[in-house]
């Protein structure tokens, strides 16, 4: 499975005809412990870089931003009562939503490669 990450530290990657959407590993370590996420809701139009959720860490409140364009076809309704699964299985269990993309945004994510550059760039 190809993950492909946005600037704003969220990723996506194919599965079938939707993009799985969730945090990336390196955002959940900088927020911390997460004790609630708001999801998006089902049916809603999304865009890619626009808020489309919140996450609640025990340091602070953090805007989740879509990493694609397109329609929200299924949330992780587990995160409601399994918030922390964000931390312990951010790319696997921890997952936001899925996204039914109207557009070619998943392309002009960066590859795992291009997003570890610009960590190391972040870093700097």
């Amino acid at each position: 499975m190809e993950i492909k990450y946005a600037k704003t530290h969220e990723w996506a990657a194919k599965e079938g005809d939707l993009y799985i959407c969730g945090l990336s590993e390196y955002a959940q370590d900088k927020v911390g412990d997460v004790v609630f996420v708001e999801l998006p809701e089902v049916g809603a139009e999304v865009e890619q870089g626009a808020p489309f959720g919140v996450i609640e860490s025990v340091k602070a409140a953090n805007d989740l931003y879509s990493p694609l364009s397109g329609e929200v076809a299924e949330v992780n309704s587990t995160l409601e009562d399994e918030p922390e699964l964000v931390n312990s299985s951010p790319l696997k269990d921890g997952w936001i939503c899925k996204i039914k993309c109207s557009d070619e945004s998943f392309d002009s994510l960066m590859s795992a490669d291009e997003y570890e550059a610009f960590l190391k760039e972040q870093e700097d």
